[in-house]
């Protein structure tokens, strides 16, 4: 059986990530399953998180890794919304990611927003702090190879999932 593609898009919180996999999931001409860093948080109590939120967060991370290689090894196509972050419980986070799914046809993309757009955007949303994204952004992984770049800030959700599929497929 031939694996499905994994699709991670990377970036800080309020750059886009989101709508783009929801632009992707209206499209009838390639289907994904998500896997989502905020969907496996929300596994974990929220006692567990104000103990140690690193690592339990990291624990569901990387449990989410390896769904997104069960999905893929059964020949489905998976997204995955997340950040590539270095912290306790994960790192090297993305030599963590590239291990547990080799062997699987995996793309790394680059969701980019400039931190500007991304605090106005958090602010907005109200769910986010404002310096939110300019503190995951001091934390991402460094040396990652990506596939591809989109720029959310210059292209809607909409022309960026075509970018995504154009590129990519």
């Amino acid at each position: 059986m031939e694996k499905g593609r994994v699709i991670f898009l990377n970036g800080v919180t309020s750059s886009g990530k989101t709508s783009i996999v929801e632009a992707l999931q209206a499209r009838r001409d390639v289907f994904f399953y998500v896997v989502a860093n905020d969907l496996f948080q929300e596994m974990v109590g929220e006692d567990y998180l104000r103990e140690d939120y690193w690592k339990y967060l990291g624990e569901a991370i990387i449990m989410m890794y390896h769904t997104a290689k069960l999905f893929s090894d059964m020949g489905k196509n998976v997204l995955i919304d997340g950040i590539l972050v270095e912290r306790e419980g994960v790192s090297p986070h993305y030599e963590r990611l590239r291990s547990i799914l080799r062997g699987n046809p995996l793309d790394v993309v680059e969701v980019y927003c400039p931190l500007d757009i991304c605090r106005r955007r958090n602010i907005a949303r109200g769910d986010r702090y404002e310096t939110q994204s300019d503190e995951q952004a001091a934390l991402m992984a460094k040396d990652i190879s990506y596939s591809l770049r989109v720029d959310t800030s210059e292209l809607s959700p909409e022309e960026c999932a075509e970018a995504i599929l154009r590129g990519l497929f």
